[in-house]
């Protein structure tokens, strides 16, 4: 196995009711997931997407970061070990990078991501994160998510952050724009595909440096 792909989706701050049968949420993530498997065809990637026991974050007990680190747990054993990469968004990203931590995870692709302060960010040494928001996106905070995206690359990770102007927190706007920049992401951060220059240049930056958190979301990148 070359590689694998978690896919984790979007909640709410309080809910402790199961999810329901629908799971809209959980459905926005499906084209995404149906991306990534076309882009990596014979590139032996496994995709797979995280279950959560409740709709919501719950305050303190993080109930989505505590089923995000037990889905890669799985999908580790289940690959052997295999670099993996989490795409997650809104909840699920601040899920999937609560759980970056895990030996196996090499990065993150945070769409939309609910970054609130105080987020810890130490786990996120040594990985790829690419960071994507919308500036329209009056549900999850730019801001937020540009301090984050600062604060990851001050405690080591390699950070790209791009932007598109407008836009929703649903990702309906451009769709193909975030599915196109998701792939590309996660092929450029496991190794299986091309690293655009402007990505490659924004891992490149350090602690203090600013360059590559405010990039362009162009359509029609090259996938894995």
């Amino acid at each position: 196995m070359d590689g694998a792909v978690l896919l984790l989706h979007g909640g709410y701050e309080q809910d402790a009711r199961g999810p329901s049968r629908l799971n809209a949420p959980g459905l926005r993530m499906r084209p995404f997931a149906a991306a990534v498997t076309r882009a990596t065809e014979g590139r032996g990637v496994a995709v797979a997407e995280a279950r959560y026991r409740f709709r919501g974050w719950n305050g303190e007990r993080a109930d989505a970061a505590h089923d995000a680190a037990e889905a890669v747990e799985r999908l580790v054993k289940l690959t052997g070990g295999a670099p993996t990469v989490l795409i997650g968004h809104s909840m699920g990203a601040r899920a999937a990078l609560r759980a970056a931590g895990a030996a196996d995870v090499v990065g993150v692709v945070a769409l939309a991501p609910w970054c609130p302060p105080g987020e810890p960010v130490a786990q996120l040494e040594s990985r790829r994160l690419v960071f994507a928001h919308a500036t329209g996106d009056r549900v999850t905070s730019p801001a937020e998510s540009l301090q984050m995206a600062v604060d990851a690359r001050a405690a080591g990770a390699q950070v790209a952050r791009y932007e598109l102007p407008g836009g929703d927190h649903a990702m309906l706007r451009r769709m193909r724009v975030w599915h196109d920049l998701a792939t590309c992401a996660a092929g450029a951060v496991l190794g299986l595909g091309p690293v655009p220059a402007e990505m490659a240049s924004a891992f490149a930056q350090r602690a203090g440096q600013p360059d590559g958190l405010a990039l362009p979301m162009l359509p029609a990148r090259t996938a894995a």
